[in-house]
């Protein structure tokens, strides 16, 4: 349509003669890309409306003006177009059948938001009475109203029987054979909680929880595990003398736990004695939470008549001296020491001209192992892991009576042995014979370690994760059922194939990095007490 025909059309709608003055509204048709802003008048005796009179910037553009756009309006429910002034408005421009030309250029999502939020504000200043103040209303009301789906998560929920639920798993959906289902039910108030939130289930509150667990659950717990303790107790002081483990567990990683729970184990029969649970500040810091439970548990057994053989541990410095002064005998457990050697053998094989010290690291160890379990003094462990020494230069006889010459046979594999006086030898023979390592050895223990021990940690952690704090009373008695379930375990067979001969696994633990393991494998756990 001409330009010069919108404007006559306009100007007989509103009544007024452009007379222009330096004040101004904006004024936006939706559908026109362009628009400039020009003063507008407004007279004293009728109503001024905005349009623009303006002429059209030299570029193409869409428009949505035909013939038929100021004839008389059709409402169209599919849209929200009108024009929007700040303080007055037009009569809004639709049309029935749009031209097929180009759309208009679509604005951004953060500028449809905003243009949203000045036309609801527009909307309350407008006059009520006025009929296409109305009209826009209605319009925007009735659009954007949209039924929606309920979301699956206002769908009902039903909680089912245990025998229904497991009816689901008798046959396998693929082959459909019998399955064997074992059932396994491990239950944690704030998990279920989650889980019942998620799906919307009704529950019990957290406090009532806790007002239920600290009348009858804690009191049962506590009590089941001090009536079993008497009884352990009481078998062990009808013997001569016990082998006796002990070790300390924080409830977190690093140096800043709350609470450090010690467990001595009898380590003949792999069963938990007794726990201590001690609290940082007690003692006046997490490091001395160890000797502090060692000695809780050592009067316990002592007062129940309990005669200790000896203790093994790790290397603790407040351990030692506790144990010198009360004269029981010390012994370390060698994973610990084979630790601090392996750690530093890694970082002297990193050192130039000392690669080949890798190479020899794990007959080191081994060699480790052998003169722990093979010597019955002190002086005669010393003298074997000292012997080493000369073995890794290819010598085979050594100047100590305790041990004069090598006992494997004459005939050696060739080996790529180390040259005296060289860098690594040198470094090597450092680490080796460094005095507090040698006083290591001559303490380790010939017979039983605390494997046992750091198995019953990893147990604890399924009972009581480190990512989650507890109060006292509900580490106390998580550790009491972490005891409970490893104490009945203790004692599982190593299970058979089908002609009854003996199973195992291979294992890749982590110290080990690349290397692995040979376990005999047991039977599954039970859950019965």
């Amino acid at each position: 349509m001409p330009l010069r025909r919108i404007r006559e059309e306009a100007g007989v709608m509103s009544g007024v003669k452009s007379s222009l003055k330096t004040g101004h509204e904006k004024c936006i048709i939706p559908g026109i890309e362009t628009g400039a802003i020009r003063p507008v008048s407004q007279a004293s005796t009728s109503r001024s409306i905005g349009c623009q009179t303006d002429p059209l910037p030299k570029r193409s553009v869409g428009t949505q003006l035909s013939k038929d756009t100021l004839k008389t309006h059709v409402r169209s429910r599919a849209s929200q177009t009108s024009v929007v002034c700040e303080n007055v408005w037009s009569p809004p421009l639709l049309t029935s059948t749009p031209l097929k030309s180009l759309p208009p250029k679509k604005r951004p999502r953060l500028e449809l938001e905003e243009d949203d939020d000045e036309w609801e504000a527009s909307i309350e200043a407008t006059d009520p009475n006025d009929s296409t103040f109305i009209q826009s209303v209605s319009m925007t009301t009735e659009s954007s109203t949209v039924s929606q789906a309920s979301p699956p998560y206002d769908v009902p929920k039903y909680i089912v029987y245990e025998n229904c639920l497991l009816e689901l798993f008798e046959l396998c959906p693929v082959c459909s054979s019998m399955c064997d289902v074992r059932k396994t039910i491990r239950t944690s108030f704030i998990q279920m909680k989650k889980v019942f939130n998620a799906f919307g289930v009704k529950s019990m509150r957290y406090q009532a929880f806790r007002k239920h667990a600290k009348t009858y659950l804690e009191p049962a717990i506590v009590w089941k595990w001090k009536r079993a303790q008497q009884v352990e107790l009481q078998r062990l002081s009808q013997q001569s003398k016990v082998i006796i483990g002990g070790d300390m567990r924080a409830d977190s990683p690093g140096h800043c736990a709350k609470f450090g729970s010690y467990t001595v184990m009898n380590l003949e029969t792999s069963t938990v004695i007794d726990i201590q649970l001690v609290q940082s500040n007690e003692v006046g810091g997490s490091y001395y939470m160890e000797k502090e439970g060692l000695k809780r548990s050592l009067a316990l057994l002592e007062a129940s008549g309990v005669t200790l053989d000896c203790i093994v541990t790790d290397r603790h410095l407040q351990i030692q001296k506790y144990l010198r002064e009360k004269g029981i005998t010390q012994y370390y457990d060698v994973w610990h020491i084979d630790k601090g050697m392996s750690k530093n053998i890694d970082k002297l094989a990193k050192e130039k001209d000392c690669e080949v010290v890798k190479k020899w690291q794990q007959s080191i160890r081994n060699h480790l192992y052998w003169t722990a379990s093979s010597s019955k003094t002190g002086p005669e462990k010393v003298a074997k892991w000292t012997s080493v020494i000369n073995h890794i230069h290819n010598i085979h006889t050594h100047e100590d009576p305790l041990f004069p010459k090598c006992e494997h046979s004459d005939v050696i594999d060739k080996r790529r042995w180390l040259k005296p006086g060289s860098k690594a030898s040198y470094r090597l023979e450092k680490v080796l014979t460094n005095k507090r390592f040698i006083k290591g050895v001559e303490k380790l223990s010939p017979h039983h370690q605390t494997s046992s021990l750091e198995a019953f940690h990893s147990v604890v952690i399924r009972f009581a994760p480190k990512s989650v704090v507890y109060p006292f009373i509900g580490m106390l008695c998580r550790l009491y059922l972490s005891a409970f379930h490893f104490n009945e375990n203790a004692y599982r067979p190593q299970s058979t194939g089908a002609l009854r001969d003996p199973t195992f696994k291979l294992a890749f633990p982590k110290a080990k990095k690349e290397g692995y393991s040979l376990k005999r494998r047991k039977t599954e756990p039970t859950f019965c007490k």
